[in-house]
Order: structure tokens, then sequence, then C-alpha cells
């Protein structure tokens, strides 16, 4: 079996040096503030499906780093985002104080949308990747971190109030935290250049860790420690928010959570090299971060 937290420092040790290069430290306010939030101690999770599904299909996984930072650097650009006066207004992160209240909002926001930018950058500046593969990983990011992604996912959760039904709290999680765990998948595809059915393999192990993981986090914010999540708990309560918790409650919620994490490794279990993404998926059904 292999070493899970092993690879998991293997892949976001290769991701951190490549982050260090895209955002190189400047004595600017805005580097500044893109750094404490990129290195501000995230599993890298995002980055290492895009690796694994890359070196599952035989691709050479230093092709897939351009698209790890990337994914990196948009998920945390929304993460700041999130955290804003105006959206969760919240003041802890990873077990920091959140970037506006470092930096200032107007800081935090020029920080945000650097990382948006240096993401595509990133990307069109790899030259290890063709140019169609360039426009379909593009692309691939653009639709996640989109309407089509985190930008309608997080207006619908601002709107979220109690009583809404489990279809409706599941379209706000796809569109705000599965939309990217696909594009990552997908992207490990790409770069190691899969055919559409090991694309729609990768896609279909993501959609059920997505729903997953998203399920954990609403467990923890009841069930979890502040010491264990790095970050404010009972938001959601507070928040009047519906979470699939109100909805499912706890025990029912993690059994769910296990069923989604025994499908997604039932799709890859059959592909010579899948360990690491079978180990991957139980981890995450069974975290306390």
């Amino acid at each position: 079996m292999v070493d899970l937290s092993e690879k998991l420092r293997e892949y976001c040790e290769k991701v951190n040096n490549a982050l260090d290069i895209a955002i190189e430290d400047k004595d600017e306010p805005a580097v500044k503030s893109m750094r404490y939030s990129i290195f501000a101690g995230g599993k890298r999770i995002r980055a290492a499906i895009v690796l694994a599904f890359c070196e599952l299909f035989g691709g050479d996984i230093n092709k897939a780093i351009p698209f790890a930072c990337a994914i990196e650097m948009i998920h945390t650009y929304s993460l700041i985002y999130d955290d804003l006066p105006c959206m969760d207004d919240d003041t802890l992160r990873r077990g920091k104080p959140t970037n506006h209240v470092v930096f200032g909002e107007a800081t935090a926001l020029m920080a945000g949308a650097g990382l948006y930018a240096r993401a595509f950058e990133t990307v069109l500046g790899c030259s290890g990747l063709s140019s169609e593969q360039k426009i379909e990983g593009m692309n691939i990011l653009l639709s996640a971190s989109g309407l089509n992604g985190i930008i309608s996912g997080q207006m619908l959760d601002m709107e979220n109030k109690p009583g809404l039904t489990e279809d409706e709290v599941m379209r706000i999680h796809k569109l705000k935290t599965s939309a990217m765990l696909e594009a990552s998948a997908v992207l490990g595809c790409v770069a190691a250049e899969c055919s559409d059915k090991e694309k729609n393999i990768a896609l279909e192990y993501a959609k059920n860790v997505g729903l997953a993981f998203q399920i954990k986090d609403d467990i923890l914010d009841v069930c979890g420690t502040v010491e264990d999540m790095g970050k404010t708990l009972g938001k959601d309560k507070a928040s009047m928010k519906t979470t699939f918790v109100d909805i499912l409650g706890v025990e029912n919620a993690q059994k769910e959570v296990d069923r989604l994490s025994s499908k997604a490794k039932e799709i890859v279990c059959d592909i010579n090299g899948c360990e690491f993404l079978m180990s991957l998926a139980e981890y995450l059904a069974n975290r306390k971060t």
C-alpha cells in the first residue's frame, strides 16, 4: 500500500517549490499578501489530485505542476474573498488571522485578483504543455472558477437560509466546492494527454470525493475543534445557513460521506497504481481537519 502522508508530502513539496518561483517574494504589499495566504499551510488536496491523475494515467507530473499551481492559486483567492467582511466575515483561516485582518481589505482584494491572474500566467508560461493543452486547461479552470463554479456557488451560499432542500444545498456545494475538485482531476488528465474515457473516470471520482468533502466539512463545523480545523467553527449555524447536517443529521451525514468515498474508490480500484487515490478518498472521509 502507498504511504499516503509521504506521497502527499512529495506532491506538496513539488507544488510549493513551483509556487515559490511563480509568486516571487518582493517587498510589495500585494505580493506579501498573496504569499501570506498561498503559503498559509493548506493541505494541497486539489494539487495532489491533479498530480495523482496525471501519474495514474502514465503522464509526466512535471507537466502537470503548472495546473496544480494554478488550481491552488485560484482556490486560495477564493478563500481570501470568502473570508471578507462582505461575505463570511471570518477572522481565522488555517490557524492564522485571515488575509484582510493582516493586510486590510483593499490589499486582500488586490491579492485575490493577483492570484487569479497569476494562475493563468503560470499555465501560459509553461514550456512543457502544448498550446492545445494550455487552452483546454485554461477553459477548465475558467469554467470551475466562473459562473459554472465558484462565482455562482458563492452567490447561492450568501443567499443560503433555513429550510433549503437537500437538492438546493447540493447545488450550492457542487458549484462552490466540488467544481474545483472535479477540475483538478480532469487537469491531471489533460497534462497526461488522456482519452475521454479516462477523463470521465477522473471526473466521476472527483464528483464523489467533492461531495463527500463538503458533507464532511459540514460535520466538522459542528463536531470539530478550532485547534484541528484552524478556522472559526459554528459559522453556518450562526449565519442560519442550511447544511447537510441540518438535513441528514450527523450520523447519517457521515454514512453518506462513507458511501460516496466507497463509490469514489470503486471507480478507480481496477486501475494499476490507484492506491494513492483510494487512500486519499478514505482519508478525506475520516479526516478531523
